[in-house]
């Protein structure tokens, strides 16, 4: 019964009708606006699991699948479907939300009910990102949802969150232009505006690199990769906590996703041509960014930087199976890199979160996000404390939590296709420990700082209840992954036979 209902449809579409429902309760009456808030958020959570209950783990066809006509003259369709990709960044989308919503729950004290809206508003465009199957609907959504982030650091942002927001927002935009003409000439070649046209689309190699350079500028703008990050760690500063949070654990993601939607299956000759690159690029954010967030001052940087260098390994993995099948001709190992780099997507989306949030109790209760502000948390806020040395430490990659996982997937295949590679990348482990052991040195551990670190109160139910449920996801993925590596099986499988075996 379940699977012949529209559920994509669903959970696209009732948290923005929720959003606009939470505006027409005004900010007049704050407390039913955040229940309202709080209540689609969860139903929309509840409408989610379904896409994961029922999913065919034995097939890598589009499921749950809707199309309906949209504009016939130009042959775009309302087509919507989900694989082993895009389902679990749907969970992670909704999930998020439900965290974002109790993080604000008593932070923002004007225009709630805008503040909850958008958030809700941008929950169901960020959704419709990952399932449309429609080329022209992908970009629509994938536009759209700059809106509502755009008004969430522009409103609520830090002093200097009018150039957060015009940064993020040239940046993101110009990047998509050119992922926009690369859709029409897809087009004019399929006749139709099908993402699963394009994968079958037969282009010659000079066609594939223009193409892969289109997707390259508007996806890696939201991933974000070396060079073009620098409008990230000042978005985040600006940012409220939730937009952070929201930012760091699904936007990023939306780069990485389109990678294995567009870039590897539409353009698989290049990509492989083209795979020193983008590994020379990730290993750049691996290495050198980790090393600049080893000298940042602020905490909210320190952790931008930190989820620069780790969505480097996500990129990594992505390619390196390319090296990978060349070297060696092992699919295992190329299939390990790919899932590998999923894995991390995912588990970038807790920590990273989780990390914001941290942050986000201490700016409420001191106004303050500079590390030498602070010192000897742990002997006010020993709760508090042991929710951030376990974030921290995930962050690092340590064994047990879900930020080893992906790491270590993508290392060990890496090393199959080079051993300088490997060696570089898992340089993180050690940089990584060094700026989050830093950070925790000087923020939770030692004597009380000054006079302001003394009067601070541990973390209430609420704070308790949104790090808990972060903090089961990472250590529930850390330690029994595959409930989510099993989804990706069989279609991790058929994109390396779409893209290695068919036509490398």
């Amino acid at each position: 019964m379940l699977s012949e209902l529209p559920l994509l449809s669903l959970v696209i579409w009732f948290p923005v009708l929720g959003g606009i429902a939470v505006l027409f309760v005004g900010d007049e009456n704050p407390s039913r606006a955040k229940a309202l808030a709080l209540t689609v958020a969860i139903l929309s959570f509840l409408i989610s699991l379904p896409l994961y209950t029922l999913f065919d783990t034995t097939t890598a066809m589009m499921q749950f699948q809707e199309s309906i006509s949209w504009i016939p003259m130009l042959g775009v369709n309302y087509h919507l479907g989900v694989d082993g990709f895009s389902m679990p960044l749907i969970l992670l989308t909704t999930f998020m939300t439900v965290i974002v919503v109790i993080a604000g729950w008593e932070v923002v004290q004007y225009r709630v009910a805008q503040y909850m809206a958008a958030f809700l508003i941008m929950e169901g465009l960020m959704v419709g990102v990952f399932a449309a199957l429609d080329a022209i609907l992908f970009y629509v959504f994938f536009e759209a949802m700059l809106i509502p982030m755009f008004l969430i650091i522009g409103i609520w942002g830090g002093p200097r969150r009018v150039y957060a927001t015009l940064k993020f927002f040239l940046y993101t935009f110009l990047g998509s232009v050119f992922m926009l003409i690369a859709l029409i000439y897809l087009y004019h070649q399929a006749q139709s505006f099908a993402i699963l046209d394009f994968h079958v689309l037969p282009l010659s190699l000079t066609e594939q690199v223009l193409i892969f350079f289109a997707f390259l500028l508007g996806f890696s703008v939201k991933v974000p990769m070396w060079p073009v990050h620098t409008w990230l760690p000042d978005a985040h500063v600006e940012a409220p906590t939730g937009g952070s949070v929201i930012l760091a654990a699904i936007t990023l993601k939306i780069g990485g996703y389109g990678f294995l939607r567009f870039a590897l299956p539409i353009t698989p000759d290049a990509a492989g041509t083209l795979d020193w690159l983008i590994i020379t690029l990730s290993l750049i954010a691996v290495v050198y960014i980790s090393l600049v967030a080893l000298i940042q001052q602020d905490m909210k940087k320190l952790i931008a930087y930190s989820s620069i260098a780790h969505m480097g390994f996500v990129t990594l993995g992505f390619f390196i199976a390319f090296s990978i099948y060349r070297q060696t001709g092992s699919l295992s190992g190329a299939a390990m890199g790919i899932q590998g780099g999923m894995v991390q997507m995912v588990s970038h989306g807790f920590i990273s979160g989780a990390l914001f949030l941290c942050v986000g109790v201490l700016y409420d209760r001191m106004h303050s996000r500079q590390i030498k502000d602070y010192g000897g948390v742990v002997n006010t806020m020993p709760v508090f404390a042991a929710f951030m040395v376990l974030f921290c430490m995930a962050n690092a990659g340590l064994p047990g939590t879900s930020g080893f996982v992906g790491e270590f997937m993508v290392i060990l295949s890496s090393f199959k296709a080079n051993f300088w590679i490997a060696f570089l990348a898992a340089t993180t482990l050690m940089l990584g420990a060094a700026y989050t052991l830093w950070l925790i040195k000087r923020v939770v551990f030692g004597e009380i700082g000054n006079p302001h670190v003394a009067e601070l109160k541990d973390i209430n139910t609420r704070e308790i209840l949104m790090l808990s449920l972060l903090a089961a996801a990472v250590l529930g993925l850390g330690v029994w992954p595959d409930p989510l590596t099993s989804v990706m099986h069989a279609t991790v499988d058929n994109l390396l036979q779409h893209i290695i075996v068919t036509k490398l």
